[in-house]
């Protein structure tokens, strides 16, 4: 079964070399699940970017769009990858009207600035008709912590058990194993020994 010392003995060995990637993929509810399940993502977390607006919350969004955040392990994945995940997700040649769901590809370091640059040379799209944004990050806002992880929230027998570790929300919006059971929760595949062995209280 799922215990406290599963959840605490792997987010004590999770890597601690990680990188960041933050994407505008519409709703982050979804996406945030999904990147979950990759392997070499370590934790995500969902909040605001893109905008102008200090300190923007889901009630006040103003010009900021809901992203997802991830931090990920380059020895494992790299930005390409990710890069090639996030534009199987959306529809390049279109954007949402909506701000708050828009589509949105950030650049961090310099690194990731060209491989996004080498992504697009090779990816075959026109240009001059591609609407993703894309954009240096100045800053991510974190998101409400109902809306962290939020495909665990209806799922009582692992929230119980981050309850009985004594995660408060912020541990459990940065855990490695809260990342890897959220997107368990969705539905997703997940390639960790731990949740491929534990069993559910239902059998």
């Amino acid at each position: 079964m799922l215990t406290p010392t599963l959840i605490s003995e792997f987010d004590s060995n999770a890597p601690g070399d990680t990188e960041t990637a933050t994407f505008g993929l519409g709703c982050f509810w979804g996406p945030d699940a999904a990147t979950g399940a990759m392997n070499g993502v370590v934790r995500t977390r969902v909040g605001y970017a893109g905008g102008t607006k200090p300190a923007p919350s889901y009630a006040v969004i103003g010009d900021h769009t809901e992203v997802i955040q991830l931090e990920y392990d380059p020895d494992r994945v790299s930005f390409r990858e990710l890069l090639a995940w996030a534009f199987s997700e959306h529809q390049p040649l279109r954007q949402p009207k909506k701000r708050q769901y828009q589509n949105i590809v950030f650049t961090e370091t310099p690194g990731q600035d060209e491989q996004l640059q080498a992504f697009l040379d090779r990816s075959g799209f026109d240009r001059e008709r591609v609407e993703t944004r894309f954009e240096e990050l100045e800053e991510f806002y974190v998101a409400e912590d109902y809306h962290q992880k939020f495909q665990l929230r209806g799922t009582r027998w692992i929230t119980d058990v981050f309850d009985e570790a004594n995660y408060n929300p912020e541990a459990v919006r940065e855990s490695p194993a809260a990342t890897k059971l959220n997107a368990h929760a969705a539905g997703h595949q997940v390639d960790v020994p731990f949740i491929k062995t534990f069993d559910r209280p239902d059998g």
